[in-house]
């Protein structure tokens, strides 16, 4: 992902909304030969950026759950009525929960995304290892 491109979705999450457009490429493909391995591996990069995509739009989702949570809990406070203090218990419970909602998708996609790399590398190893061979 390029500068432009990572600024664009981070400006996106911000405005609590996210607009997400497939990149060209994630990664630097290898020419060592030009067969069908780049169909294979746009194929990749296609199924890493719906990981990607897939993710932040959880995480937005339960980011916009928060807010609305956390309105309530402002509402409730400045209302200073008994019953509604005593709800924010359960809201700020709810909260608490969301945020290891998002910990939990983001160590999820962090876990998938390195072990991609690093097929990828043992990918680029042997083929550049098979190259070598034949040469």
């Amino acid at each position: 992902m390029t500068a432009p491109e990572s600024e664009s979705l981070v400006e996106s999450i911000m405005d609590h909304h996210i607009t997400i457009t497939k990149p060209q490429t994630l990664f630097t493909k290898n020419r060592l030969n030009d067969s069908d391995d780049d169909e294979e591996e746009e194929e990749c990069d296609v199924e890493v950026w719906e990981m990607l995509s897939k993710s932040f739009i959880q995480v937005q989702s339960v980011l916009d759950q928060n807010r609305v949570l956390i309105n309530q809990v402002n509402e409730n406070h400045q209302s200073k009525i008994a019953d509604n203090l005593a709800k924010n218990v359960a809201l700020i419970r709810e909260i608490n929960t969301n945020i290891s909602k998002v910990l939990s998708i983001y160590s999820d996609l962090s876990l998938n995304f390195s072990t991609i790399v690093h097929q990828r590398r043992a990918a680029m190893i042997n083929c550049k290892r098979s190259v070598d061979d034949k040469a």
